[in-house]
């Protein structure tokens, strides 16, 4: 299966991009819009277009990081909002990553990625985190795609990847999904 930065950029190129909302999803924006400290440091991995870094930086978190592996991706964020600093833009792969954060944002990433690195995003998402910093996003509650992305799962298979990483795991049914979204989505907050 072949999920390298040339399928990604052939995605965007191509504008083939059916998970973007073209909006800040709205459980993401409730999640925000509650959000005190504007100083946090925070991740969206597999950003792509990446609204929700949009909306964080619009908004005064100036401290917002994407990174992605499709520079066409990162090259859209640029376009839209031309302040956002290109060094928080990073070209690189997840799992290549060494810095820390207070705060990462999980929107499609998780359902894009090989299925069988699961159980490794759980382990980096621990590394990266600062103690007590949380992931907090969304990942699908259904049957999806077996042989590409989206890749869907369930909160049972969910919780075998991040329990053995992180003792406050919240995962709920999502009330307010974006309309096409609804009954598919668990909103997560798992807390290092």
């Amino acid at each position: 299966m072949d999920l390298s930065a040339d399928f990604w950029n052939d995605k965007y190129k191509n504008n083939k991009t059916g998970w973007d909302l073209g909006e800040v999803s709205p459980p993401l924006k409730a999640y925000f819009d509650q959000l005190e400290n504007k100083n946090l440091k925070i991740l969206i991995p597999g950003g792509g277009n990446s609204y929700e870094a949009e909306y964080l930086f619009n908004n005064g978190f100036k401290n917002v990081f994407v990174v992605d592996v499709s520079k066409i991706a990162l090259a859209n964020i640029k376009k839209r909002v031309p302040s956002f600093p290109a060094s928080q833009l990073i070209h690189a792969n997840f799992f290549d990553l060494k810095e820390s954060f207070d705060l990462v944002i999980e929107q499609t990433f998780f359902c894009a990625i090989n299925p069988e690195l699961r159980a490794k995003y759980a382990a980096k998402m621990h590394s990266i985190l600062k103690e007590k910093g949380k992931l907090v996003g969304l990942l699908f509650e259904a049957k999806l795609n077996e042989d590409h992305p989206p890749f869907g799962g369930n909160k049972e298979e969910y919780l075998t990847y991040f329990s053995p990483y992180f003792n406050n795991v919240k995962m709920e049914s999502c009330y307010n999904s974006y309309h096409n979204r609804q009954g598919m989505e668990l909103f997560i907050r798992l807390k290092k």
